[in-house]
C-alpha cells in the first residue's frame, strides 16, 4: 500500500487571503470538476448523485502506470473540513482525503493518500516504482489546487 500525506499553508505572503469558507468552496468545486484544479487529470464527469454529500465520478489521469485509464471515485463531502475520494474501480484503488486543518489565518490544506495498485504485491519493486512515479504528480496537485483557489478568490465577482 502506498501512503502519502502532505500539507501546504493556505495563506502565504503575496497571495490572496483565503478563509476556511473559500477553501471549502474550492474543494467542493474540485470534487464536482477537478479539471481546473488537477493538471494531470484529463477527464472528470459526475455520473451519479447518491445524496447532497455523496456522489460518483469518472476520471482519467495522465500520470502513473494507469496513464489514460478510467477510474470511478465515490466522493464524500464532510463540510466544512474534508472531502474524501474513494477509488472504487480502476487500476489503483484506495482513498484520497483533502482536509482543511488549522484555524483562522493559520489554515493548511492536507492531502493524504492510501492507494493499492491492483495486482501488484505490497512493497514490491513494482509498487515502489509506481509510488515514485505518482507521488511527485500528486504533490503537485496539492499546490495546483491551492493556486486554483487563489485565482478564484482574486477574480472579481460578476453579478447578473
Amino acid at each position: 500500500m502506498i501512503f502519502v500525506t502532505h500539507a501546504l499553508p493556505v495563506n502565504v505572503p503575496g497571495e490572496p487571503h483565503l478563509s476556511r469558507e473559500n477553501v471549502w468552496d474550492g474543494l467542493v468545486l474540485k470534487a464536482n470538476n477537478a479539471l481546473p484544479f488537477v493538471p494531470s487529470m484529463t477527464y472528470c464527469e459526475v455520473t451519479q448523485r447518491h445524496s447532497d454529500t455523496v456522489f460518483d465520478r469518472d476520471i482519467a489521469l495522465s500520470i502513473g502506470q494507469g496513464r489514460g485509464q478510467r477510474f470511478i471515485e465515490r466522493i464524500t463531502l464532510e463540510a466544512p473540513h474534508r472531502v474524501t475520494f474513494t477509488r472504487i474501480a480502476g487500476p489503483v484503488l484506495g482513498t484520497i482525503a483533502n482536509e482543511i486543518i488549522g484555524n483562522g489565518d493559520d489554515l493548511a490544506l492536507r492531502f493524504s493518500f492510501a492507494l493499492v495498485v491492483t495486482g501488484t504485491p505490497g512493497d514490491s519493486p513494482e509498487e515502489r516504482e509506481y509510488a515514485e512515479s505518482m507521488t511527485g504528480d500528486y504533490l503537485k496537485a496539492v499546490a495546483a489546487t491551492l493556486n486554483a483557489m487563489r485565482r478564484l478568490a482574486s477574480e472579481p465577482v460578476v453579478s447578473a
